[in-house]
């Protein structure tokens, strides 16, 4: 249904609510007067249901109102708040049906204090506006609070790549053939695969993959190693099967249609994770490996080449079997690029379980500390790191300055290929407590490097830190906001 329709029973709704009001009658005697059940005059006040011109007719005489008032999309001055946010179709951009809201509930609220709900959303949009807040990072931000909700694990995924298995018969196995899942594509879905067939477009060369989708054609950046090439096969892949019409033709998002589309993408990336990554075999791995009373890196890699996976694809997993296999909800995952031409980090990526952890992403220019182990191991890769070299992995205990929260961090870092001079790092991290100190036998070695970390240089108080990138402004200013009050404070009880 299209949202002027919906704006139409909106408004109309709340006019027959706020006239009802004004004469003081109950949804009873106005259902009387206009001839129609109590709860059909619920679902009108709510939005939900437009009557027939009789019955507005009927409405209209006992609001002692006319037809054309009543249907009119202009709404009085108290109401005028929630006319100019459905005009500027924020309220229907929401995808809050994600989150079993209804739009009706939201203006209905709205409604019942339109000068102050109104002014405090109308203030969102403005902070908005003004720190360019765009709608695509909204619809991410959206996007990662409903994985978030959900712990990162969709049962009907997961039963749609076993499905996906059965009807293609794909055995259970550590790696699937990068040709079997390509040919898939071509003999099943009629696709033409170029590899190497976005090297004509050299302004493209960012770009992993393009779909033509009138000609059905997938074109590959010539930079991919293997198991990039598999996973942009299984997505396609996961796009078909799961008939998910509302996509980009680019492997990422350069432009933002709608939710749906945001949506979609992250479907299919989850099922291509999946189905590169036998969740069985995953788990009885995970079990053997966090059995060890002692950190082995080298296992962690093992792991890491027993399933040709990439350190995103292999985190994926992680996050997706460990809340709901081994109740390690509380956890995070951070994925920074380190530019070496520019020397800054900055996180593109983050996941937060259970609730937000301090690590996380900062929109405001700061200098993330550098003793996490997820910058201290990029500024210890070099610019040309080649893609075809073996992931180098590490592991902190990493605990907030200033609070008992504990995390034991996996870091992997790689080269940020097909991008040149950048380099990325991968960090899964665990908050440490009983629970988590059970599953995890390996997190109480000695071996493994403690450090006492923080969130940005600009608001941190550890002094002496060798590792500062800037000074602790904001904690300077703080420092000398409450002087001042101090002062104050004692000039006016003198």
């Amino acid at each position: 249904m299209s949202s002027k329709s919906q704006n139409r029973r909106i408004i109309f709704g709340l006019k027959v609510k706020q006239l009802r009001i004004q004469k003081e009658l109950s949804f009873a005697q106005l259902a009387k007067e206009a001839g129609m059940s109590v709860s059909y005059l619920n679902e009108i006040e709510k939005g939900k249901k437009y009557p027939k011109e009789d019955k507005i007719k009927n409405l209209a005489s006992a609001l002692d109102t006319t037809v054309a008032e009543l249907t009119s999309l202009e709404l009085s001055d108290r109401l005028a708040p929630v006319g100019e946010l459905l005009k500027s179709n924020f309220l229907n951009e929401l995808p809050l049906d994600l989150f079993g809201i209804e739009l009706s509930k939201v203006v209905e609220m709205i409604a019942n204090s339109p000068a102050r709900v109104g002014a405090f959303i109308s203030t969102l949009v403005d902070l908005a506006r003004n720190y360019a807040l765009r709608e695509e990072n909204f619809y991410f931000g959206a996007l990662r609070s409903y994985l978030e909700l959900h712990y990162n694990y969709f049962e009907e995924i997961e039963q749609a790549v076993h499905s996906f298995k059965r009807l293609f018969s794909i055995k259970q196995k550590y790696t699937l053939e990068k040709d079997d899942l390509k040919n898939l594509l071509i003999n099943h879905y009629g696709y033409t695969i170029e590899e190497g067939g976005l090297k004509s477009y050299p302004e493209l060369k960012n770009l992993r993959s393009l779909y033509v989708p009138k000609k059905k054609k997938l074109l590959l950046n010539n930079e991919l190693t293997p198991i990039q090439q598999s996973f942009q096969f299984a997505k396609e892949l996961a796009f078909n099967y799961m008939e998910l019409k509302d996509r980009a033709p680019t492997s990422s998002l350069l432009k933002v249609n709608s939710f749906e589309q945001i949506r979609n993408h992250a479907i299919a990336t989850y099922f291509a994770v999946a189905l590169l990554m036998d969740q069985n075999l995953f788990l009885s791995e995970l079990r053997h490996f966090f059995n060890n009373d002692k950190w082995k890196p080298e296992e962690f890699i093992a792991l890491l080449l027993k399933f040709d996976a990439t350190p995103e694809m292999f985190s994926h997993r992680f996050t997706n079997i460990l809340p709901k296999y081994f109740g390690l909800k509380k956890m995070f995952f951070l994925r920074f690029v380190h530019d070496h031409d520019k020397d800054n980090f900055e996180i593109d990526k983050e996941l937060h379980l259970n609730h937000r952890h301090h690590p996380h992403g900062n929109g405001l220019f700061e200098h993330y500390c550098r003793r996490w182990i997820s910058l201290s191991m990029l500024q210890e890769m070099p610019a040309d790191q080649k893609p075809n070299l073996i992931p180098k992995v590490g592991i902190q205990r990493s605990k907030y300055y200033g609070t008992k929260d504990e995390y034991l961090c996996f870091t992997i870092v790689r080269q940020a290929y097909p991008r040149p001079n950048q380099n990325v790092s991968i960090t899964l991290g665990i908050l440490l407590d009983e629970h988590s100190l059970d599953k995890v036998k390996f997190a109480n070695d000695p071996a493994i490097p403690s450090l006492i970390v923080n969130k940005t240089c600009e608001r941190c108080a550890i002094e002496d830190c060798k590792e500062r990138a800037s000074p602790a402004t904001v904690i300077n200013k703080r420092k000398r906001n409450k002087e001042q009050e101090e002062i104050l404070k004692n000039i006016l009880e003198e």
